[in-house]
């Protein structure tokens, strides 16, 4: 092997400390070149640090190759290293690059530099404090130690930036810093000139893009954000173009769609599952995205890959609060299950979820399934029998279920805990533990009483789940909430856990001595997956018991992680049956509503059945949805938000760049795609819009779907500037020269809106055939998202009926549905049901002022807030700071009033 690294090269660090592990593994040269000088000879710019094989391929980036040399000397890949990797590239990365350009080649020092790293160093800090270990992935050095640390070197050896009180980090940097490897890589690298020896190759690279501000330090505001576009290489741009220009025939052809939908070897098989709703609760909006809108979202675009995909869900319908709701309403179980789940199969259907097949667990084939699982797990020694003391309701006479009592959590004190799991912790409660326990139907305090009880033995199957683990989650998408929650509970012990209940309504359990009692709904639940799919096919164990040929992603909200990741593989393992486990466990946060929780009681916020009586059509709530959707942290509904995003984005933004391309075509060219000549700034366009089309890919491989939304708004605003910078309602007005040039324009433009239509399709299906249509849409063009941009519509092309795709949103028609789902609107769904009026409904509960008024203090806000942050960015004079703050605070007070809003005396930042 020979590795050529050079002087001033950041990437050579981490390269240098990495190969002195494997020296004595295999014969290694290390030549140190000049930067310019092209080592690999298939690239046609320089590209150091290079590795080449003695295979005579290449690895030219630093991560594949530290990777590499530690393969050599024998490390097992782990989960916790390559998520380090994985954040190293998309999080600290950008951060560094940034702040070395600025104190290297910009000349800036201080804070300048120091202040957009900050976070990224409290982070490190944080984990090895949390981990209590001296290195990142543990007790010993790992390949996540040498590449984070040769990527901060060059600036951390300045003890300026590396802050006093991140003790934790220090002693981590100075532990590797003193290694002869690494020592030796700085010497080599730097010369004994510090970051300075950096400026050379610095110079040469272009300014990293700035990183924009987190979410919740943005302004409000209704202006799109600017994109930067990417920097391509020329031999990039050639590629880009002859992707280009072969068109139409370089789709695959369209795979026939198969009825039933089963695996297929040699194909990529998708399972694709949505946590079951419980069925006599109607989903809010929170429950919609967290689960059913989100893997909508991921099957659409598989099928757009044409990769082989089932996505089902169905109606959770055991349980004791089915028995309760039955009381209630005064049918038998049966019927309120019948009748909820028409109304959950409603909402999902106006929402235009793409279910393959949309069932219930209350049928033969979950009892037949469910006790097959629980007799294989007996016989194998996994089930133990023992007496149970439980809360029993007198004045109910019944055994409480753990979901119907609520009292204080008994580790954190909240007082609203579940009789099974707390929601502020996250902790599992055995319901006896709750502090001042209440039964939820009648209010009274339950009695303890015992029973007997069979449970899962969750610490015999818990080397086989380690096991399994360690296998799955490394090159997994699970998300990081999934992985930490999972953690925990392996941290604490796993425990024995009740999988019987004293009820009638459930499945029974097929055991002498318990015929009296039902399986607990979280053992069999997640069996629902397995019995729906055998309800859609005689051939379900082709999906369920085929791990090798089915990739299987689980899509939830985070408190349902322990029964997907948990509960059921310990259930499938111990079974013995060659099951089909997750592979991918998606989960999101939670979605609050403005300021609050939903509430059906008390009338607070949008449920399901509501949505389409706000007269917004379904696609408005599935952009909105996706585009606040929970990743990584809490997000909350807002209808001032909710207003601005379909005005800005898809009205002013989106809506307008493909309108004005059509039309166009309609105005100028007589509906036909006019001939196009590109010049280089078109090729250029081309491959922008190839980049950001690939990222889009990337981002929905990995189930990013919030950022994969952004890369479809990124190209219409690309689009949107190309018009305008070229001006084709001018140009073809000229000579000859300028109606090509509009031609031209016009042709890539309606090319870019017709590629905008496909990859809309997964996020708004409604709005992405409507453009379809007008556009007149090859049909494989619709089916198959290409990977590169290529000209789907060429010159001769004929297009439909072009018109507007998106109405613009009032402040008065959303004040009003701001007051109408703030509370008391407890039978909103029915009678709207029974007017059958499309309309929102007025409610003047308040005298708020004019939307002109609204709109102007909106802008006001969004300025004074921006005036704020600057002067903060610029650590300017505090008493300065002070007094614009309290204009904004004023600003504010004055925006609440206008909007008929309660004013609140700021009392700090609000805990999520």
């Amino acid at each position: 092997m020979r590795l050529f690294v050079s002087e001033g090269s950041p990437g050579s660090l981490p390269v240098l400390a990495a190969a002195a592990r494997a020296r004595g593994r295999a014969e290694l040269l290390i030549s140190t070149v000049d930067p310019e000088e092209c080592v690999v000879p298939f690239l046609t710019q320089p590209k150091v640090p290079a590795l080449q094989l003695d295979s005579g391929n290449y690895l030219f980036s630093a991560g594949a190759i530290c990777r590499y040399f530690f393969l050599l000397c024998g490390w097992e890949q782990d989960d916790l290293t390559n998520q380090w990797l994985e954040w190293e590239t998309t999080e600290l990365q950008p951060v560094l690059s940034a702040a070395l350009h600025c104190l290297v080649v910009q000349g800036k020092k201080g804070e300048d530099v120091l202040g957009p790293l900050r976070k990224v160093l409290t982070h490190i800090d944080h984990s090895l404090n949390c981990q209590n270990c001296p290195f990142l992935a543990g007790d010993t050095e790992s390949l996540a130690d040498i590449v984070l640390w040769g990527a901060l070197y060059p600036l951390l050896q300045d003890p300026t930036y590396l802050p006093e009180e991140l003790g934790a980090l220090q002693s981590w940097f100075q532990t590797l810093s003193t290694q002869e490897p690494c020592q030796r890589a700085a010497e080599t690298v730097l010369k004994q000139q510090g970051v300075l020896a950096l400026r050379p190759y610095l110079q040469k690279q272009p300014q990293p893009r700035p990183q924009p501000l987190p979410p919740e330090e943005r302004a409000v505001s209704n202006e799109p954000e600017e994109e930067e576009l990417a920097t391509l290489s020329e031999e990039d741009i050639v590629i880009a173009v002859a992707a280009w220009e072969k068109g139409l025939e370089s789709l695959p052809p369209l795979q026939p769609q198969r009825q039933p939908v089963l695996p297929v070897p040699g194909e990529r098989n998708v399972l694709i599952t949505s946590a079951l709703p419980y069925v006599n609760n109607v989903p809010h909006l929170g429950n919609i995205i967290g689960c059913v809108l989100s893997a909508d979202v991921f099957a659409r675009y598989c099928r757009l890959r044409q990769w082989n995909t089932l996505y089902l869900c169905g109606t959770d319908e055991y349980g004791t609060a089915t028995e309760t709701k039955a009381m209630e309403e005064g049918l038998t179980p049966q019927e309120i299950c019948d009748k909820y789940h028409a109304i959950h199969a409603d909402i999902y259907r106006w929402f235009n979820i793409s279910f393959d097949t949309f069932g219930r667990t209350t049928t033969p084939q979950q009892t037949k399934i469910t006790q097959d699982i629980f007799q294989r797990l007996l016989s194998r020694g996994f089930v133990l029998q023992d007496t149970v003391e439980q809360l029993r309701c007198e004045q109910c006479a019944r055994f409480l279920a753990d979901r119907f009592v609520e009292g204080v959590c008994p580790f954190c004190g909240y007082e609203e805990a579940r009789g099974d799991q707390c929601d502020k912790c996250g902790k599992l409660i055995n319901a006896i533990e709750l502090k001042k326990p209440q039964c939820k139907v009648c209010r009274s305090c339950p009695v303890v009483k015992s029973s007997k009880h069979l449970f899962l033995d969750l610490p015999q199957l818990e080397k086989r789940l380690e096991d399994w683990l360690g296998k799955t989650l490394p090159g997994s998408d699970w998300t990081s909430n999934a992985r930490l929650i999972i953690r925990s509970w392996l941290r604490d012990g796993l425990k024995p856990r009740c999988i019987t209940r004293d009820l009638k309504w459930g499945t029974p359990v097929p055991l002498e001595g318990f015929e009296d009692k039902v399986f607990y709904v979280w053992f069999d639940a997640t069996i629902g997956y397995l019995s729906i799919t055998a309800n859609y096919t005689d051939q379900w164990e082709r999906w369920w018991k085929n791990p090798e040929q089915v990739d299987l992603y689980q899509f939830m909200a985070k408190d349902n992680v322990p029964f997907h990741g948990l509960v059921f593989p310990c259930s499938a393992l111990g079974a013995e049956d060659n099951y089909t486990l997750v592979k991918h466990l998606i989960a999101t946060e939670y979605l609050n509503y403005e300021d609050g929780k939903f509430s059906k009681s008390r009338g607070v916020g949008v449920f399901g059945d509501m949505a389409q009586g706000t007269g917004i059509p379904a696609d408005i709530w599935r952009f909105y949805l996706l585009y606040i959707r929970p990743e990584g942290q809490d997000s909350a509904f807002s209808w001032t938000d909710l207003l601005i995003k379909n005005n800005s984005e898809l009205l002013n933004n989106l809506g307008n760049f493909i309108n004005r391309a059509g039309m166009f075509v309609s105005k100028f060219f007589g509906g036909c795609v006019p001939e196009m000549v590109l010049t280089h700034d078109d090729r250029r366009l081309v491959a922008h819009v190839s980049w950001e089309l690939q990222r889009y890919h990337h981002l929905l491989e990995k189930v990013r779907i919030r950022d994969a939304l952004r890369s479809i708004l990124t190209i219409s605003r690309h689009g949107n500037q190309y018009i305008q910078v070229n001006e084709p309602w001018k140009r073809i007005k000229g000579g000859e020269t300028d109606r090509q040039r509009a031609g031209t324009v016009t042709g890539m433009a309606v090319n870019m809106a017709a590629l905008l239509s496909v990859m809309l399709q997964p996020y708004m299906p409604t709005v992405s055939s409507t453009i379809q249509t007008q556009l007149q849409l090859p049909l494989a063009a619709c089916r198959i998202l290409a990977t590169s941009f290529i000209c789907t519509l060429p010159a001769g092309h004929r297009i439909g009926t072009v018109s507007p795709l998106f109405q613009k949103l009032e402040n008065d028609q959303i004040e009003n549905l701001r007051q109408r789902f703030g509370g008391g609107q407890l039978e909103e769904s029915l009678e709207l049901k029974a007017k059958g009026s499309p309309k929102p409904a007025v409610v003047e509960t308040v005298t708020t002022a004019g939307s002109q008024h609204i709109q102007t203090l909106v802008d006001e806000v969004t300025k004074q807030g921006n005036i704020v942050r600057e002067l903060k960015a610029q650590k300017a004079d505090k008493n300065q700071v002070a007094a614009e703050v309290a204009k904004l605070l004023d600003l504010k007070k004055q925006l609440a009033l206008a909007e008929g809003k309660p004013i609140e005396t700021p009392k700090g930042k609000k805990k999520k």
